[in-house]
């Protein structure tokens, strides 16, 4: 500490001395300066900026002009959002604010510490300012988008000395087509500078180029390499897009510089002509390796390379191959088929990839499980129920190379507790009154080379914690009845709502399988925490909706409305609501409204959820669960909303937003 106080008293000296030369003798202050800062400095002279003067740039826009610019800056603020929040994490009560621009330097968004915030408000830094270099002078914002390049800003080094009460670290972000798009930016008082804060707003701007570059290329092959396999996954990784025909459509920064090209050397060009492999021949490769990357040489550069996300049918070389052999090395050939002859492509299964809909904590979740995918570490998920547990266990299974063995599931609190000793072990014929004769394999054999799935793994009867543990020390499990052994190999999942060290310490699970079951623990938000709300409800009306000529899309309004609510249900609440909201939609319809929502929506308190005292007659989904295929269920919650409406046709078809025809129809009495 006291090494780093003295090298900012050196600095305060040099910065002193550089000032009087530049700004007193009109010389360059060469070597006392950070060079980019006297590059600053000379264009804010050519500018027209007075050292000392302070020229107002300007009102900042008001919140309609704001409004339009975050808009058209849309796509950057979804993906840069979630990464301000975690960096603000790390820097709260530290005198200090996170910022994001566009790549004007106009600031679309802000949070910091309050203390700070109005301090830096009588600078106008603040939501709607410009921090363009030739209106502010010398600072972060507005020089790293004149340099393409990240720097920190000291004190006095801010060309305004109006601003030298500021120190700042900001680093350009660049869109998936190389273009520079934004800037992110952390700020503070001069007399708090973290050593470290430069390195995170570096990583934090990289983080979010990678998540702009895989969402905007979801579709589409993602080729992913480096120089090192363990940088493999990490925002220093090379990502390339990749057509199915094997075009580059795009490169990220960090694979041309891996790469040693220009940008324009590598995009629209054939894959073959960038990596010096044929793509068909990096799949075939990939395919025998259970560990799914691979060695390849361009231009004499040993790089490590994967293949990764939601990749379609790919016709290459006059074959068509699965995506399943990407995602699964291990697993089964592929058939190659005629491309004319080929069939329509089966739904892709559900891996961590397509989960990770752009939340922060469910991102850092999947992050974490990926790195034991295939090894012998159980997991353990925590979170509320309807949070995606099962959800997030299949596709943790589908991620790992026992993909195509069985994923047996288990709810240790659905099962009466006389029973589940049987499901969970099996047994042999006649172990007890009703069983079958020829007997049956438990849940565990049932998943050997596989996945067990335990939900709700808290609930489990404290002797059947015992023989569970035996049978994971063991590798073996014992039918009810008999007395030979049968090995087992299983990857083991479990998950839960309880918390399970506070079980443990009053007694209602066992310490040793706790410590067991807990190699690795994740805990997935509850969808009222979920900043990816939009994301989820397209994909899940995507699903739901099935093929059709116009895509199902929501209202501004009910987007609003179902990011405004609790969701108490979680995951399962907001499916049944997406679900029965295209059930009512009308023939031809493809717009969801307000008036397509359930009524709880707008009726619950924001943030509390609803008691079953407050889910009264008039509200048709407060009911038992809805069953069968749309038009089914759309007859049920018209049939639902008539009973509770007294019979009144035109009060049922006002609840539902439809008409008295509308309503008719989906009762089947037209």
């Amino acid at each position: 500490m006291e090494t780093f106080q003295l090298l900012a008293e050196t600095h305060g000296q040099r910065l002193q001395q550089a000032r009087q030369l530049f700004f007193d003798q009109d010389r360059r202050p060469d070597g006392l300066l950070d060079p980019m800062i006297v590059r600053s400095w000379e264009r804010c002279r050519r500018f027209g900026l007075g050292d000392a003067s302070y020229r107002p740039p300007g009102e900042s826009l008001d919140r309609m002009a704001l409004k339009s610019e975050q808009e058209r800056n849309r796509y950057l603020l979804l993906q840069g959002r979630p990464i301000m929040e975690h960096v603000y994490e790390q820097i709260r009560e530290s005198g200090s604010m996170v910022i994001l621009a566009d790549a004007n330097g106009l600031l679309l968004e802000t949070v910091g510490d309050a203390d700070f915030v109005g301090r830096a408000d009588r600078v106008a830094l603040l939501a709607g300012a410009s921090w363009d270099e030739n209106l502010r002078g010398t600072n972060a914002i507005g020089t790293a988008l004149s340099e393409e390049s990240a720097v920190s800003v000291f004190g006095g080094e801010h060309f305004l000395e109006h601003n030298s009460f500021l120190t700042c670290c900001a680093s350009p972000i660049f869109g998936p087509d190389g273009r520079l798009i934004g800037v992110l930016d952390i700020s503070g008082d001069y007399r708090s500078q973290q050593r470290h804060t430069l390195g995170l707003v570096r990583l934090s701007s990289a983080i979010v180029e990678k998540r702009l570059f895989e969402s905007v290329h979801a579709r589409d092959i993602l080729v992913c390499f480096h120089s090192r396999a363990d940088f493999l996954d990490s925002p220093k990784e090379g990502l390339a897009a990749v057509s199915p025909d094997g075009q580059v459509l795009a490169i990220n920064r960090n694979g041309t510089e891996l790469l040693g090209i220009r940008q324009v050397d590598a995009v629209n060009r054939d894959f073959s002509m960038v990596f010096e492999s044929s793509l068909a021949g990096l799949v075939d490769r990939l395919r025998h390796q259970p560990q799914g990357t691979i060695e390849i040489r361009p231009n004499g550069r040993s790089l490590h390379v994967q293949l990764r996300g939601q990749l379609p049918p790919m016709a290459v070389a006059g074959r068509i191959f699965d995506e399943a052999p990407l995602q699964r090395p291990a697993g089964r050939r592929p058939e190659s088929v005629e491309p004319a002859k080929a069939a329509t492509p089966a739904k892709p299964p559900l891996t961590l990839d397509t989960l990770n809909t752009g939340d922060l904590r469910l991102q850092a979740a999947i992050d974490r499980a990926r790195r034991i995918l295939g090894r012998d570490i159980p997991i353990l998920i925590q979170g509320e129920s309807g949070a995606g547990k099962e959800m997030f266990a299949k596709a943790f299974h589908n991620s790992g190379p026992r993909a195509d063995a069985p994923f047996v599931a288990l709810n240790c609190a659905s099962i009466p507790e006389t029973l589940i000793e049987s499901e969970l072990f099996g047994y042999q014929g006649g172990a007890f009154t009703g069983a079958r004769k020829e007997g049956a394999p438990g849940k565990i054999q049932q998943a050997h080379g596989g996945t067990l799935f335990l939900d709700e793994i808290g609930d489990m009867p404290l002797n059947l914690q015992a023989r569970l543990l035996r049978v994971l020390q063991e590798r073996c499990v014992t039918p009810l009845g008999s007395t030979r052994s049968i090995q087992v190999d299983i990857s083991l999942v479990c998950a839960t709502h309880r918390k399970l060290r506070e079980e443990v310490a009053r007694g209602g699970f066992r310490e040793d399988l706790y410590y067991r079951l807990n190699g690795m623990s994740v805990t997935l938000p509850s969808l009222r925490e979920r900043t990816d709300i939009r994301s989820m409800v397209a994909k899940l009306a995507a699903a739901e909706a099935g093929p059709r000529e116009t895509p199902v899309r929501f209202s501004e309004g009910a987007l609003q409305a179902i990011e405004a609510y609790a969701w108490p249900g979680n995951i399962r609440q907001l499916f049944n609501a997406i679900r029965v909201a295209i059930a009512l939609l009308d023939e031809g319809e493809t717009l969801i409204t307000e008036t397509h929502l359930p009524e709880e929506l707008f009726e619950a308190p924001i943030g509390l959820a609803p008691t079953a005292s407050t889910k009264s007659a008039h509200d048709p989904w407060a009911a038992a669960p809805l069953d069968g295929n749309l038009e089914e269920m759309g007859r049920q919650v018209a049939l639902r909303t008539l009973e509770a409406a007294g019979g009144n046709i035109s009060a049922a078809a006002r609840q539902l937003g439809i008409s008295r025809n509308t309503l008719y129809r989906k009762l089947g009495r037209m």
